[in-house]
């Protein structure tokens, strides 16, 4: 009886740690959605049935940014509908992490024959960093499927003349994303609307395939620049779908 008694306790401790352990699990992930399909138009997003985004049209990210929406974290199925009906444009699974931010990009084709739907979720923990004293952060998320297979990516301060040096991002596939990117902030930045050019190259070349000048207007800014493809087209749009990442 007193072996019994001892063994009780312990016996309630792992009963609560499996109650608290299971309370865990069942948090919430966050997430934006950027509609990156070329050939498909504005969507409804659900997850696990429930809808979360309405309406997204291509290149738009919801909620307004930056923000975010919770999600259950976990193993979640999101899907696209066209717009008002339940029509699937994609269905997909993801995985979620409790307390974790993620940019979650569709891209890809909706419509490729009889072969069926050829969407890709991308779905990228956004580890939003602080950037030191008087510098701003970039990364690159490569979501065009008709644009070249890797690139480089060079971040200049203006005024530049073309990409020159060694790229900051080298070698970036389609369905990668970069790292974040410290580079100095412009002092000049706001008196003489100056910022940054960012060149993007195919792998291993210096001449552009676009370059688009980049201009956050305070030290400590951080921007997610996504590549994308011309909606309904097949090359790179010749410009970033810029996301704010923090307030600055």
């Amino acid at each position: 009886m007193y072996r019994w008694l001892k063994v009780l306790p312990l016996t309630l401790a792992l009963a609560a740690l499996s109650i608290f352990a299971t309370s865990c699990g069942a948090g919430n992930a966050q997430v934006r959605f950027v509609h990156a399909i070329q050939d498909a138009g504005p969507m409804d997003i659900d997850v696990n049935g429930n809808v979360e985004f309405v309406d997204v049209a291509f290149l738009g990210a919801l909620p307004n940014q930056p923000g975010y929406t919770n999600v259950p974290s976990g193993s979640d199925t999101i899907e696209g509908l066209e717009t008002g009906t339940t029509t699937p444009v994609f269905t997909d699974s993801v995985g979620w992490a409790e307390g974790t931010h993620y940019t979650v990009v569709a891209t890809g084709f909706s419509q490729t024959g009889t072969s069926g739907s050829n969407v890709v979720v991308l779905s990228i923990p956004d580890n939003i960093p602080t950037p030191p004293f008087n510098t701003v952060e970039f990364r690159v998320i490569h979501a065009s499927p008709t644009g070249a297979g890797t690139v480089d990516i060079y971040i200049l301060l203006n005024p530049a003349t073309g990409p020159t040096g060694t790229p900051q991002i080298t070698g970036l596939a389609y369905e990668q994303a970069s790292g974040y990117i410290e580079v100095p902030f412009n002092p000049n930045n706001i008196e003489n609307f100056l910022g940054y050019t960012v060149y993007v190259t195919t792998s291993g070349s210096t001449t552009p395939i676009f370059s688009e000048s980049i201009n956050p207007s305070t030290a400590g800014a951080v921007r997610t620049l996504i590549l994308t493809d011309t909606q309904n087209g097949s090359s790179m749009r010749p410009a970033f779908l810029e996301l704010p990442d923090n307030d600055d």
